[in-house]
């Protein structure tokens, strides 16, 4: 196997089925290639979205834990009343949906393989060492990020993602 780049129409990705022999297919392929780092890009904002609106990312109403009062005055510095240095305590809790914290547990761990599952796949078209299907999967990735970090932006500006 040749371990240097090379800008050759013809290559095998991934599998025997997806032997490239041409300009056409090789087009094509990076065309795949380039959607699919696209997909994958949109799938990691897609997840913080998707913790980010749940239950268990954010605190009930009436949070089960409050900040208990620490007594200090207001000259003391602003890093003494950060939340590291908060104690909490418990109050009231309220119980949340078990059956609704699974299944978002069981979409996020599907959803969580489905984004290593493409990763590696898309790692391993890099390692094919076509500088076409290379510059595929960084053009994909830069416009996927592209694409996907003002959907970041805008989840930011209506409260959902806290940073």
């Amino acid at each position: 196997m040749q371990m240097t780049f090379e800008a050759s129409s013809s290559v095998m990705l991934l599998f025997d089925f997806w032997d490239v022999h041409g300009p056409a297919g090789m087009v094509l392929s990076v065309f795949f290639v380039l959607v699919l780092t696209v997909f994958f890009e949109i799938l990691k904002v897609w997840r913080v979205w998707l913790s980010s609106n749940s239950k268990l990312a954010q605190p009930p109403s009436g949070s089960a834990y409050a900040a208990a009062p620490s007594g200090r005055t207001e000259s003391c510095s602003v890093v003494d009343g950060s939340p590291s240095e908060a104690s909490l305590t418990p109050t009231e809790s309220q119980p949340q949906s078990t059956t609704n914290s699974w299944l978002l547990h069981v979409i996020q761990t599907c959803l969580h393989v489905l984004q290593v599952t493409l990763g590696y796949m898309l790692m391993l078209c890099v390692m094919s060492y076509n500088v076409w299907i290379f510059l595929g999967v960084v053009l994909g990735s830069a416009l996927g990020y592209f694409i996907s970090f003002p959907l970041l932006g805008q989840m930011s500006l209506y409260g959902r993602v806290r940073h």
